[in-house]
């Protein structure tokens, strides 16, 4: 896929010659290095006011057509590869954000398989709500009389409770520095027996909580690790390599903004070496949080980000039909390569594999700080 030429796409790349990574701007299908002390990680480049207009001034330095990068066409040891354009952000994530799908599993879940309770408890939160789900916004009164109505029921779960109460789920995905980016493998905890993509929508958010741009996501997801307890949500979410962003962040300007975000359609596509596939979508329209009210519940009085965060909204998309095995649902097989894509923001490519069988992650923030001291940009 193609990159929308009229926006302002930002990066990283990892520099074999410099043993360390590059700030990166695309233009007219060309990779400029545009890394200075002036904003020598992706951190400072968000944290500024105008970061766009920072860009547009920076001439560059050319390093690699476009395709090129993307592709992986370059295999020459000196060749630079894409990294997760982000780095010292905290990564975080929100989950249960499409509230009509969860509420629609949740009651067929509790119903056992009965229609006629089925239809009974459908019956009464639409009789709150009107005919469409897709209507209700979590933490409004609507939601809080559906809420009282399932209490009665007995069909309160606690990803109901974050899902149309009035306080979202936000954990931290993964740490600073160890997401990886396009092209790279993506890893599953070798413990997990059913488990899937979620192709997000992810912010890029400075310290005093302006969004200043978005890109793609997949928080790889452990489905049977989690289902077990809610209180494994960490070894469910937080592994090597279980955590892709990119390519690019795309920075808000005149051509792109919050609301071309709320109104993100993301496709997926999983291809796996037996020749499986499977479709599907997720639409930022369906979201029952607003995303700047998801980052107001990310950084405020109550938490602060002195180096901005990276923030997941959640998807629609929740794979059920039966790969192998009648009943058996959707599962990962290793080697199944996973792409996210959405016309303004691009594609971004995985391989799955196992987690331990993933590049190990070894260069953080420390030394991070000690590349750029050694090639005097900081």
């Amino acid at each position: 896929m193609e990159l929308d030429e009229t926006g302002t796409f930002v990066g990283r790349v990892w520099l074999p010659n410099e043993q360390g990574p590059a700030l990166v701007v695309v233009r007219s299908g060309v990779l400029f290095d545009i890394t200075s002390k002036d904003a020598p990680t992706m951190r400072d480049l968000v944290e500024m006011d105008d970061p766009v207009g920072f860009v547009r001034a920076m001439p560059g330095r050319e390093i690699a057509p476009f395709e090129a990068i993307m592709s992986g066409a370059q295999e020459s040891a000196a060749a630079a590869r894409l990294l997760a354009p982000c780095d010292l952000q905290a990564i975080k994530a929100c989950g249960v954000t499409f509230a009509r799908s969860m509420l629609e599993r949740v009651i067929e879940e509790r119903a056992a398989g009965n229609p006629e309770r089925a239809a009974r408890i459908r019956e009464r939160v639409t009789a709150l709500v009107g005919d469409s789900l897709r209507d209700l916004k979590a933490g409004s009164p609507e939601a809080a009389r559906v809420k009282q109505a399932l209490i009665e029921e007995g069909v309160w779960s606690q990803y109901l409770e974050v899902g149309i109460g009035p306080d979202a789920e936000v954990f931290t995905k993964a740490q600073p520095m160890s997401s990886v980016g396009h092209g790279e493998d993506v890893g599953l905890h070798p413990s997990s027996k059913w488990n899937n993509p979620e192709p997000e929508v992810v912010l890029a958010v400075d310290s005093q909580g302006r969004v200043k741009g978005a890109t793609l996501g997949n928080d790889v997801n452990l489905r049977d690790v989690e289902g077990r307890s809610a209180l494994l949500l960490g070894k469910a979410k937080d592994n090597n390599a279980s955590c892709s962003i990119g390519p690019f962040i795309r920075l808000f300007d005149e051509t792109y903004s919050i609301d071309d975000v709320r109104n993100a359609e993301l496709d997926l596509r999983i291809d796996g070496e037996d020749g499986y596939v499977l479709t599907g979508r997720s639409s930022m329209k369906e979201i029952s949080r607003d995303p700047l009210d998801l980052v107001a519940q990310t950084i405020g009085a109550h938490h602060q980000y002195p180096d901005g965060f990276m923030l997941f909204m959640g998807t629609l998309f929740a794979p059920v039909e039966d790969r192998d095995a009648p009943g058996q649902g959707f599962t990962h097989k290793l080697g199944d390569r996973v792409t996210i894509s959405n016309d303004r923001l691009g594609a971004l490519v995985n391989t799955v594999r196992l987690s331990t069988e993933c590049p190990r992650w070894t260069f953080g923030a420390a030394r991070l700080m000690r590349n750029l001291a050694a090639r005097r940009l900081i």
